[in-house]
């Protein structure tokens, strides 16, 4: 053992290394510049599905030989949600900066957790760049997350502390002297839910208060249901405003909601995971007005800034509470008042201690672009969400399923059909086919007990052209296969 040569994982010969590097930003050029000429998505055959259950690899393989293999099983089978057609889900497009970003960020290899380096001073910056976009105080703390479901999660782990009446931390969720309730819309993401779940207080603490015609929560209700629950013990401890639903983009009413959490003694946090960023958008930014006197907000830069996955961000108007909910060092987290362990830890501000520097390709792509950019950007996906809605009310086949708000559109292909099962089954083999001819993505939801299918328009490379092509081909496949559709 003494006399086996040491070894490494850098190469015997760099230059080996750099002709395939240079290889791989070539294709990564081709591949990203040449997207709008290639289907949205396509099917792995099982050839390419079959080399994923290869056995575990024992000996070496050369890099060229490595990279070659991914280039052919996985950059020719993505999601696509790059792709100008594709607004399936919510996603958001990336761009070849921030690409560029995550290489670099694993070439510095910089553990965000804490430390004295130049990559936390710059997630510090993007986070206090992400809350002077949305209005939030300097004095207001933030911290970068995985995803939106990870920031609210941060978000309302701050509320449950800050409301509970005890020590949560000492004494835990048993000993609380009331049960807790949250209220949000009936048209609330899933993942409030699952953060309820995981924070002790049981999906029983989500209390859904029903929304409006315009999908946005209904204020009367929501005070209706404060009331009842204090007269039966509940202690009413945070509302859960969403600026952007996922089903319809609807805004809830962010002002009158804060002002009655202030009159009520309630937390108000805000699920701005599709809509905080209007913000920067000079003609929609009155939609999310009210949305810098939350208590707490959740962002994601991976949709309307485009990162690439992933980028979310919490943001917390009280930045001692935050601290205070999350902070914990063990003896061999000391801070040291010199070297490379002083200055003030990332992790006290969420649940990562291991921590990757995602903020490194958001600031790069506001550094390249400017912000002034991204805000043109959102309005100009929400002037192509009105424009994809008047395509739709323009054409008698197809029927609008709910008001359009922002970017998000909601229809399907009607016809002359009138059954509400035939209309589900027709719709989703339209949305299927336009997904397998590589045409387009959209993906489908329910909107008041009706099956739809929905374009969430979040893609800096739509043109007013593919949206006309979605209409055609909706139009052209409904006509084709209405008539031969079981009954």
């Amino acid at each position: 053992m003494e006399n086996r040569p040491e070894e490494t994982l850098d190469p015997d010969d760099w230059s080996l290394v750099r002709d395939v590097a240079h290889e791989i930003v070539d294709d990564a050029v081709r591949h990203v510049s040449g997207v709008r000429d290639r289907r949205v998505w396509q099917e792995m055959p099982e050839a390419v599905r079959g080399s994923f259950r290869a056995p575990l690899p024992v000996e070496p393989t050369s890099l060229g030989d490595v990279y070659r293999e991914f280039r052919e099983t996985v950059l020719r089978y993505p999601m696509g949600n790059i792709h100008p057609r594709f607004w399936g889900w919510y996603m958001g497009a990336g761009n070849f900066t921030g690409a560029l970003g995550d290489f670099l960020a694993a070439i510095d290899g910089s553990n965000l957790g804490g430390g004295n380096t130049a990559a936390a001073e710059i997630d510090r910056q993007v986070v206090a760049w992400l809350k002077a976009m949305t209005e939030f105080p300097d004095s207001a703390s933030g911290t970068l997350t995985s995803g939106g479901s990870m920031a609210n999660m941060v978000g309302l782990t701050v509320a449950r502390n800050a409301m509970a009446g005890i020590d949560v931390r000492q004494e835990g969720v048993t000993s609380l002297p009331q049960p807790l309730r949250f209220y949000t819309s009936d048209q609330v993401h899933s993942c409030h839910q699952k953060a309820l779940e995981t924070l002790g207080l049981g999906s029983r603490a989500l209390r859904l208060v029903p929304s409006d015609k315009d999908f946005r929560m209904d204020l009367s209700a929501l005070k209706s249901a404060i009331e009842q629950d204090r007269a039966e013990g509940w202690k009413p401890a945070c509302v859960i405003a969403t600026a952007g639903t996922t089903n319809t983009g609807s805004i809830d009413d962010m002002q009158a909601i804060g002002d009655l959490c202030r009159r009520e003694g309630l937390w108000f946090h805000v699920d701005g995971c599709i809509g905080a960023l209007i913000k920067i958008a000079p003609e929609n930014r009155h939609l999310v007005d009210g949305i810098e006197t939350a208590d707490s907000l959740a962002l994601d830069p991976h949709k309307w800034l485009h990162a690439p996955f992933e980028a979310g961000c919490a943001v917390v108007r009280d930045a001692k509470r935050h601290f205070q909910t999350f902070t914990l060092h063990g003896d061999y987290l000391e801070e040291k008042p010199r070297g490379v362990a002083s200055g003030e830890y990332l992790f006290d501000y969420g649940f990562e201690l291991s921590r990757g520097f995602k903020a490194l390709k958001i600031w790069l792509s506001l550094k390249e672009q400017g912000v002034a950019k991204f805000g043109r950007l959102i309005d100009q996906n929400i002037a192509q969400g009105a424009y994809l809605t008047r395509l739709i009310e323009a054409e008698p086949g197809l029927e609008l399923m709910a008001p359009t708000a922002i970017n998000i559109v909601c229809f399907r292909y009607r016809g002359d059909m009138t059954d509400e099962t035939r209309l589900r089954a027709l719709n989703t083999e339209i949305m299927l086919r336009l997904q397998e001819a590589g045409t387009a993505v959209a993906t489908d939801t329910v909107v008041r007990g009706r099956h739809c299918l929905r374009a969430a328009i979040n893609n800096h490379r739509t043109r007013r052209e593919d949206l006309e092509l979605l209409v055609g081909e909706t139009l052209r496949l409904g006509r084709e296969l209405e008539g031969t559709f079981p009954m």
